[in-house]
């Protein structure tokens, strides 16, 4: 190894001694800090090529960072950078507030994402419902759709007393997620609320939606809609794009290839405006204008197929707070 000792001279017989204190040469402290930064460099491999002790060495390093000839910048933690990533995001697309999950696996054979995103969801949400600061007696409407009932299935934070209700009618597809007041009731046990069924189909024929509409306990469900103080909402990918739809839908509509998503079945284009569809009329389900009412509207939503859904629904205020993934809010954060 070469003595560099030479090119800046003895550290111990160059330093002037000020009131017991060393004072080394500025390039002393520059090639003392870039071997031991920079390169690497043990205090004892530095030491012997400048030709002195590791004393002096550690002295020369405390020096160049005094003298400012060393910038030590201690990045603060992982929380602290998802902290700015949600508060980004919720800048961007103009929302109160982002809740980030933990990172959602990757995807396998045996193990879509859809069948683990609930554990890693229900946390966030958790959070964003605590921070609603419901009390018994508040109304609490829940979406359908398979995002909310993963969450479902985990525990949340109790909020007892507070009163849960569907914001759609069920349809006969055998899948859970389909079922709102399955849904309802899951959600209602985790949160120790009291739950409030819809007995009605989404989408009726003509006679049976005009019945359906006098009968008291179902107007005892939608009059809870207007009064509701926060709503948990899913968000739907683009219907024509969408292999998992329920099946009142249209899909053959032309109208529906305008729409980027829907919230409670309510579909909408890229600007946020309603789309309509064959039957939409008798659809029973919260409008879109009473979810912008709603003081606290979460929505729950996650994958690359969401993000155009997703911006166009919190651009237009049918929710104002988003709980996702950091993979998605990235996406989001590139399209916003």
């Amino acid at each position: 190894m070469c003595n560099t000792a030479g090119m800046y001279g003895s550290p111990d017989a160059s330093a002037a001694t000020t009131t017991g204190s060393a004072h080394f040469a500025p390039a002393l402290l520059y090639a003392a800090a870039k071997m031991y930064y920079e390169e690497d460099a043990t205090q004892a491999e530095i030491a012997h090529k400048l030709g002195t002790s590791r004393a002096t060495v550690s002295r020369l390093l405390s020096q160049a960072r005094r003298d400012g000839i060393v910038h030590i910048e201690v990045r603060a933690p992982r929380e602290h950078d998802h902290d700015s990533l949600a508060d980004r995001l919720a800048a961007a697309i103009g929302v109160q507030r982002v809740y980030l999950s933990t990172p959602l696996p990757a995807p396998t054979p045996a193990k879509p994402t859809v069948d683990v995103m609930g554990s890693h969801l229900a946390p966030a949400v958790s959070r964003a419902l605590a921070e609603a600061g419901l009390v018994p007696g508040d109304i609490l409407l829940v979406s359908s759709g398979r995002t909310v009932y993963e969450v479902a299935q985990f525990d949340l934070d109790r909020l007892p007393g507070v009163l849960v209700a569907p914001t759609v009618g069920g349809n006969d597809q055998p899948e859970e997620w389909y079922q709102t007041n399955e849904i309802t009731r899951l959600l209602s046990n985790k949160l120790g609320g009291r739950p409030n069924y819809l007995f009605a189909p989404a989408l009726p024929g003509p006679d049976l939606y005009h019945t359906l509409h006098a009968d008291p306990a179902i107007q005892r469900v939608l009059q809870l809609w207007p009064r509701a103080r926060c709503a948990l909402l899913g968000v739907g990918a683009p219907p024509l794009l969408r292999a998992d739809i329920p099946g009142f839908v249209p899909t053959a509509a032309a109208s529906l290839r305008d729409a980027v998503g829907d919230v409670c079945s309510r579909f909408y284009d890229r600007a946020g405006e309603p789309v309509d569809f064959p039957g939409r009329e008798r659809l029973i389900a919260v409008e879109l204008p009473v979810l912008q009412q709603i003081p606290i509207g979460i929505a729950v939503a996650v994958g690359a197929d969401k993000v155009g859904s997703i911006l166009a629904g919190a651009r237009a205020g049918y929710f104002n707070r988003l709980v996702t993934d950091p993979s998605t809010a990235r996406q989001l954060l590139d399209h916003a």
